[in-house]
């Protein structure tokens, strides 16, 4: 790993997630949930976010001088199924939140702790053409995690794989359909923009029978790359493991390059996500039993002021 500086760890005072957490002017906080069906055939994201990081109406208002993360609050999910999903993002302002240590509310769409789950009820509406998207995921963690990583040398950017390795259960009203799968949650927070600090990172998440590996790979701003790859099972939490090599994926429609640690070429590239400046994707491949989650951001290309105009079309903003 002679390319990369090694990420920083740290440990929480809590195992649990705390949704009350104060987030600073200009800062964000996010809770990110997903899961993949035991048959591969469906996939789920849910984010929280406390200062909308792609909010382009957060952007417009930090570039006007201090502003308030609980002013660009939004509960995100995305549905995946072979054929055709769903997608939501709809930013509401403080008026519409609410918070405590085990729960949090953006509009009608909710997270909370139930025990030693996590449940979260979603009634959004899809963009662009606003079917109801309405259900409940229920995650629960095979353990919990306190150790996290610091992203960037001054500290400004924390992550905390949460759950790394949980049961997801997904029950929907709209569109109708049931499954059960393996699962993850985390949480990322921060002090300072994303595109102030970083170009962009690679991150991918991958479980087997055995155990789960979770792998982040970063470039800041300077040009500095930063990594960890991390394994944990019911056994041994928290192991660092060599960072698997790096691979160019083929590039999406928007033709963003990405690049995924994930040891070999994948046999398999499903697209879940394809957009002008971030991929989602659940790829396979030889060296792993099961599926890999896989996700890559181009910061440079979020600032591109032709990007922020679409925006809009997928993010409205309810005040």
């Amino acid at each position: 790993m002679t390319d990369f500086e090694q990420l920083h760890r740290y440990r929480s005072d809590t195992l649990r997630t705390d949704f009350s957490s104060a987030v600073p002017v200009n800062g964000y906080r996010w809770w990110y949930v997903d899961g993949i069906s035991d048959d591969g055939d469906n996939g789920i994201v849910v984010i929280g976010f406390i200062g909308s990081v792609f909010s382009p109406y957060y952007y417009a208002a930090r570039q006007r001088g201090d502003a308030d993360p609980l002013e660009h609050c939004a509960i995100n999910v995305g549905l995946y199924r072979r054929r055709g999903g769903r997608w939501c993002m709809t930013e509401r302002s403080k008026r519409s939140v609410e918070r405590d240590v085990e729960f949090f509310r953006v509009g009608r769409s909710r997270m909370m702790w139930s025990g030693d789950e996590l449940v979260i009820d979603i009634d959004e509406r899809a963009s662009p053409f606003g079917q109801k998207v309405r259900g409940r995921v229920t995650v629960r963690p095979r353990f919990l995690n306190a150790d996290g990583f610091y992203l960037e040398p001054n500290d400004c950017h924390r992550w905390r794989p949460v759950a790394p390795s949980s049961e997801i259960d997904v029950e929907m009203e709209s569109p109708t359909l049931s499954w059960r799968g393996h699962g993850y949650f985390d949480t990322n927070s921060g002090s300072r923009a994303l595109e102030e600090d970083f170009r962009g990172w690679s991150w991918t998440r991958r479980e087997d029978r055995h155990h789960s590996e979770v792998t982040y790979s970063i470039t800041l701003r300077d040009g500095t790359r930063r990594a960890a790859s991390v394994r944990f099972s019911d056994s041994a939490p928290v192991e660092e493991v060599p960072l698997p090599d790096t691979v160019s994926l083929r590039p999406g429609l928007w033709r963003v390059r990405r690049d995924a640690c994930c040891g070999k070429t994948p046999r398999a590239l499903r697209d879940l996500e394809d957009t002008p400046f971030y991929t989602r994707s659940i790829l396979t491949d030889t060296a792993f039993e099961g599926d890999t989650m896989h996700e890559y951001l181009d910061l440079d290309r979020f600032q591109a002021r032709w990007v922020r105009l679409l925006l809009p079309f997928r993010m409205p903003r309810i005040r």
